[in-house]
């Protein structure tokens, strides 16, 4: 049963609840209403029978005459003496001899009760008369039930025929507005199926209506949803192709030395250089996947202890130097005395990776800055370099796993995979702080570091 067929039944047997208490609320009222109205009268008919009642000198009842028509013409009276025999009745009945109500004439109090006469259900009002405390007579007057019940009757029928009419157009009103509030589901679910089928994550599900409600946040969040598994999934075909490259490119080179040297019979040292450092290569590329795959698990873990920061930044300078040789030039330019929280063999991964990139993409003859500044509670790394520079385009994605701006900065044999950013952007996070870059073609990069101190 689909959603909208059970939200239909739910709204229409909502609707015809309501609609049966509050019938059988009126039907009650209507109904106890009459009740008393017919009460009333019965009470009115014997008061003013009693105030013509009189006794004889003998203790006998004697009515001198009952009300006038117009008073009973709604009503039946009969007066019965001590002896049990009719005193009086009034004109509506004659001279009829059964009691109106004959169980209430022998309980001896005034009493409302129900009695079936001759085929008709009566009300009957039963008033012992007494003097002097002695019962001398009673008097019952009684009132057809007919009207009441035909109407309460047709009350219930107007009341399940409006209850029914109600229950219908709620439930085509309710069919109506489900379908068109829900018809965005629908699309949502018919889009699903189409990128199921064609695996198409381009596909956004359409929608016009309020992006307030529920179902517009909803498709919002559905197609935001879409957007990143679009782009993680552009992201890991990007990497099977670059992996698949750089894979293709150390093995290649490998396996010719490997053949060259089966063939010359012997091992000259230019091949098992070329070996040495394609493997090389294949060992920074599986470290790296392994680095990500323990990061994105929670299994790398952080080994937490002061870290003098000034010290690290110092050590990283150093061994920078070396690395950078003739070719560029790695400047310190100011350093502050910095204690922080952190592990110092994941910081300082961190600076040489940021460094070392620095000094592969800056030109012959760049240079490239290195600075510790405390500003309040927090500890500034700033790495500037002078070379190439990243294209605006590009710059957004340069943390994205497996991203790798190829415009700005062609591959060599010593160039990464697309995840040294990624895997620092990991690490900063991870000690509660945050990494920001600005870049500029032609003019050279800036990375800075913010770290709690």
């Amino acid at each position: 049963m689909s959603l909208r067929v059970r939200l239909t039944l739910l709204y229409s047997t909502f609707t015809g609840g309501i609609l049966l208490i509050f019938g059988a609320a009126v039907y009650l009222l209507v109904s106890a209403t009459l009740l008393n109205q017919v009460d009333s009268m019965l009470a009115k008919v014997a008061q003013d029978i009693s105030n013509i009642t009189r006794v004889n000198s003998v203790g006998e009842l004697n009515i001198l005459t009952l009300p006038p028509l117009d008073m009973t013409a709604n009503a039946f009276v009969q007066v019965w003496g001590g002896d049990g025999k009719i005193v009086a009745t009034s004109p509506s009945i004659g001279r009829l001899a059964q009691p109106l109500d004959a169980a209430a004439l022998k309980l001896g109090k005034v009493i409302y009760e129900y009695s079936m006469l001759e085929g008709a259900r009566l009300r009957v009002l039963t008033v012992p008369l007494q003097v002097g405390g002695r019962a001398i007579g009673v008097m019952q007057v009684a009132a057809s039930m007919g009207v009441v019940d035909t109407t309460r009757n047709n009350l219930v029928s107007i009341m399940l025929g409006v209850a029914v009419a109600a229950v219908a157009l709620a439930a085509l009103v309710s069919w109506n507005l489900l379908g068109r509030e829900l018809a965005p589901l629908e699309e949502v679910a018919e889009t699903v199926d189409q990128i199921n089928h064609a695996d198409d994550l381009s596909r956004r599900v359409p929608y016009h209506g309020n992006r307030q409600n529920e179902i517009g946040n909803l498709v919002e969040s559905f197609n935001q949803t879409l957007e990143r598994l679009e782009s993680l999934f552009t992201s890991q075909q990007r990497f099977l192709a670059d992996v698949s490259h750089e894979l293709r490119t150390p093995l290649t080179v490998i396996k010719g030395n490997v053949d060259l040297i089966r063939r010359m019979k012997q091992a000259d040292e230019e091949s098992l250089a070329s070996i040495d450092q394609e493997a090389g290569r294949l060992t920074r590329l599986v470290g790296g996947l392994l680095l990500l795959a323990q990061a994105e698990s929670g299994k790398l873990a952080l080994n937490i202890q002061p870290v003098e920061l000034d010290l690290l930044l110092t050590e990283v300078f150093t061994e920078t130097r070396v690395l950078a040789g003739s070719k560029v030039k790695v400047h310190l330019n100011e350093i502050d005395q910095v204690l922080t929280q952190g592990d110092r063999d994941r910081l300082k991964q961190v600076l040489l990776n940021l460094v070392a990139n620095a000094i592969q993409y800056s030109p012959q003859g760049g240079e490239v800055f290195l600075s510790l500044k405390k500003i309040g509670k927090q500890a500034r790394v700033i790495i500037r370099d002078t070379g190439a520079g990243i294209p605006a385009a590009d710059l957004p994605h340069i943390f994205d796993r497996f991203y790798r701006a190829e415009k700005a900065r062609t591959r060599s044999a010593s160039s990464g995979f697309g995840l040294g950013l990624s895997i620092t952007k990991w690490i900063v996070e991870h000690h509660n702080g945050r990494i920001e870059v600005a870049s500029k073609e032609g003019e050279g990069t800036t990375f800075i570091i913010w770290l709690v101190c």
